[in-house]
């Protein structure tokens, strides 16, 4: 959910960025790197690498099962991938490169290097340095804007499997050691977001009513391959917001010694540490904020 409404010249510059790279890198040629095919399937035969399931590739490319299934049909009938039965799941059809295949991909990684170095040949060590950040920031914060936070059940699949991570990483990570048995009861959460990326559960975040005004924010959660594009802030203002639509005026939330990263985020968010509250046996700090309606 964006903060503010986005602004045309915002708009202007991403569209005229995509406009320039997608000519600059030869996106519109049917020739992708001067090779025999589009950009298309030149994309996919990178992505089947080692070998994928086309479940797997729909997801990842975002494509429909038709489009997928011609675009894998015609690197079949150039002997570039072949088709088998995946062998541990024989629902699944795995598509892997033939010898022709990996020989394509191996010069087809080659060239686009050379357009790589190409482009950042005209530019000095310092702007490559630049170019190099600001491409990273880019790639963060386009992933993080294609992240959709949802609410769903607390005992749902995708929520269980967020917590099952949850709880194994503080496992891990607190002395004491953390069980399943410590999580909320799914019947005592209010509201459960889960954050999707392409359709992955990827971080989580519960909401307790303390009371009818104050809200608790439990088990904030985002898995380590979306770790550092700001989603943890960004799930736990969407729990916030969250807590506000439902009338709470406070929100509480606690964390253990050893999530230093967390804390420090609670307090430049706006949290005040307050003295103990509730009965959980893993906190040593605990948080308030007051919510603006």
């Amino acid at each position: 959910m964006a903060s503010a409404s986005v602004s045309s010249a915002h708009v202007t510059t991403l569209r005229r960025f995509n406009r320039y790279f997608t000519r600059r890198i030869g996106v519109l040629d049917d020739h992708y790197l001067g090779q025999d095919r589009p950009l298309s399937e030149a994309r996919l035969l990178y992505e089947i690498g080692a070998g994928a399931s086309l479940r797997e590739l729909r997801t990842r490319l975002g494509l429909d099962a038709g489009y997928l299934s011609r675009m894998v049909r015609a690197l079949e009938g150039q002997g570039l991938v072949r088709v088998t039965v995946h062998p541990a799941d024989s629902r699944l059809r795995l598509a892997e490169l033939t010898p022709a295949g990996r020989r394509e991909l191996t010069e087809q990684n080659r060239r686009a290097d050379d357009l790589a170095e190409g482009l950042l040949s005209g530019l000095s060590e310092t702007q490559r340095e630049r170019l190099t950040e600001a491409v990273a920031v880019a790639e963060r914060l386009l992933r993080l804007a294609a992240i959709t936070v949802r609410p769903v059940g607390a005992a749902s699949p995708d929520a269980r499997a967020c917590l099952t991570g949850y709880a194994a990483e503080l496992d891990g990570r607190f002395p004491e050691g953390y069980a399943t048995t410590d999580l909320v009861p799914p019947e005592r959460i209010a509201a459960f977001l889960v954050a999707y990326e392409e359709e992955r559960a990827v971080g989580c975040g519960a909401l307790c009513a303390l009371d009818t005004g104050t809200a608790e924010i439990r088990h904030l959660w985002v898995h380590p391959d979306a770790r550092g594009l700001g989603l943890g802030r960004r799930l736990l203002t969407e729990l916030e917001r969250t807590a506000a639509g439902r009338g709470h005026r406070t929100v509480r939330l606690d964390t253990h010694p050893v999530l230093r990263e967390a804390a420090a985020m609670y307090r430049t968010g706006g949290y005040t540490e307050i003295p103990a509250y509730g009965d959980n046996p893993h906190a040593g700090h605990w948080f308030e904020k007051p919510l603006h309606h």
